[in-house]
């Protein structure tokens, strides 16, 4: 969707009079400490292949806890509603004070790392009629924190979820809407991120994102990505956490095993030029949002065996949509995080009891231990994706009416660049099922591998082990 912004994007470095975080329990777990750990790897040998495996994306899943992100989703559940046009005054109710929050929790832990992260606001006024869920003026705010990279900060990387709650009327600003699950849940995903990761130093930028207006038309992605192209980011990738920690569905299954990754196609503004490669040469199930979606399912098998990610080629959830269509729309690869299950009755409902059915989105029903997976989940990822060089550029194939293929791409700078992998699979499959690793060049012949048979990729790949995006190769001569 698109949205006229009408006023200057604002990155605010100071918060809302008022603000303040509440009051902790004593009981509440200790949260990572301390300054970013060094993030070189080790020299690689000549000629070596990087290992598939980094010992601290072990530790770093494993640091995914339970119970803080419980006190999250049950911190946020207290303000009552974060309607979009709720309260924003009171230091109680509403999301003003909830934005405030979460703003202190995040300073708080950029203390704890020397100052690691900026945090603030990216916000925008719509006015009232924009759109027919914004009847009247209202200020969208986003709550933002940046970890810079140490070797290449224009990358961009970002997780996000959307703050705001709602109830069965998604106009009512008044009534209780908890939102433990939509979208509670993918908020604490994205602050336990930011305490995990930012223990760490890394290559590229991260971005932690909670967003506000997704209930009311996507609003706070909308914003969000604006800002990205207005400040020129590099943005990679885009994990949108949304729905995330219930896993007993409206059909009565129970499932804590599983998730899904929605990962978008072809963009709906592609040009004839766009088009026609896709129809003559393929590459409609490789499109830089799907190669992030395998980029996460192949992050799940490596890292975290009891949770199996399932890659859906599909934009979102039949009829509905979230935080990462904005910039899917923009071109920037992005993908959606959720749950497998859902239970219907717990989410958009007024809290109640209905012919003994209990309906609202409340933290009593909320699996804490399988949102911590998921959250690891974004967390492996995120680093892997942080630590490894930047996307291969300038990737071509050629091989017609020839025994060989041929693929080439320009040669990255990245500190710790080691070489390149190449993927190729059976036009059938939907998986990257044979690689190479090809060492640093920039032109490889795969010979006996008929081009007319198969689909290629390269990524590439640091001394540590860490590959980038696969990319989809054009054309070439």
């Amino acid at each position: 969707m698109s949205l006229r912004i009408h006023c200057l994007l604002a990155f605010l470095l100071v918060a809302a009079v008022g603000c303040g975080p509440a009051a902790q329990s004593a009981a509440e777990p200790p949260a990572p400490a301390g300054p970013p750990a060094a993030a070189s790897a080790p020299a690689l040998p000549s000629g070596a292949v990087p290992a598939g495996e980094d010992p601290r994306i072990h530790e770093i899943v494993a640091a995914a806890s339970p119970e803080r992100i419980e006190r999250d989703i049950r911190r946020l559940e207290e303000f009552g509603t974060r309607h979009t046009f709720s309260d924003t005054l009171s230091a109680t109710r509403g999301i003003g004070a909830a934005r405030r929050w979460i703003h202190a929790e995040l300073e708080g832990v950029s203390r704890d790392c020397g100052g690691c992260l900026e945090v603030g606001y990216v916000s925008d006024i719509l006015p009232g009629g924009t759109h027919p869920r914004i009847p009247d003026d209202v200020n969208i705010v986003n709550v933002v924190a940046i970890q810079r990279g140490s070797a290449s900060p224009e990358r961009f990387l970002i997780i996000q979820g959307h703050l705001d709650s709602r109830a069965t009327d998604v106009m009512d600003a008044e009534i209780d809407a908890p939102g433990a699950n939509d979208n509670a849940s993918g908020t604490a995903a994205v602050m336990e991120a930011a305490r995990v990761l930012s223990r760490y130093e890394f290559d590229a930028t991260i971005v932690y994102a909670a967003l506000s207006g997704e209930e009311q038309g996507l609003f706070g992605g909308e914003i969000l990505a604006e800002h990205a192209l207005a400040e020129g980011w590099d943005v990679q990738a885009v994990l949108n956490n949304d729905i995330i920690g219930n896993t007993r569905g409206i059909t009565g299954l129970a499932d804590n095993t599983t998730m899904r990754v929605f990962a978008p196609g072809i963009r709906p503004d592609a040009d004839e030029a766009e088009l026609r490669r896709y129809l003559y040469s393929g590459g409609e199930l490789d499109t830089p949002s799907r190669q992030l979606g395998r980029y996460v399912v192949r992050t799940a098998e490596r890292y975290l065996p009891t949770l199996e990610a399932q890659l859906i080629y599909r934009l979102d959830r039949f009829g509905r949509g979230s935080d990462h269509t904005p910039f899917f729309l923009r071109g920037f690869p992005a993908v959606r995080l959720t749950e497998t299950h859902e239970d219907y009755t717990r989410q958009h409902q007024d809290v109640r009891v209905e012919d003994g059915i209990e309906y609202g989105d409340v933290a009593d029903a909320v699996d804490f231990e399988y949102t911590a997976r998921m959250t690891a989940l974004n967390l492996a990822a995120l680093a892997s994706l942080a630590w490894a060089p930047s996307t291969p550029r300038e990737v071509t194939v050629a091989g017609a009416v020839q025994p060989h293929t041929t693929l080439r791409w320009e040669r990255g700078a990245d500190r710790d660049l080691a070489g390149y992998r190449i993927y190729w699979r059976e036009p059938t499959s939907a998986t990257w099922d044979h690689s190479r690793w090809v060492g640093d060049v920039n032109e490889y012949v795969l010979e006996n591998v008929v081009i007319d048979n198969h689909f290629f990729g390269v990524a590439a790949v640091s001394r540590g082990g860490h590959e980038s995006l696969v990319v989809f190769p054009r054309p070439g001569r």
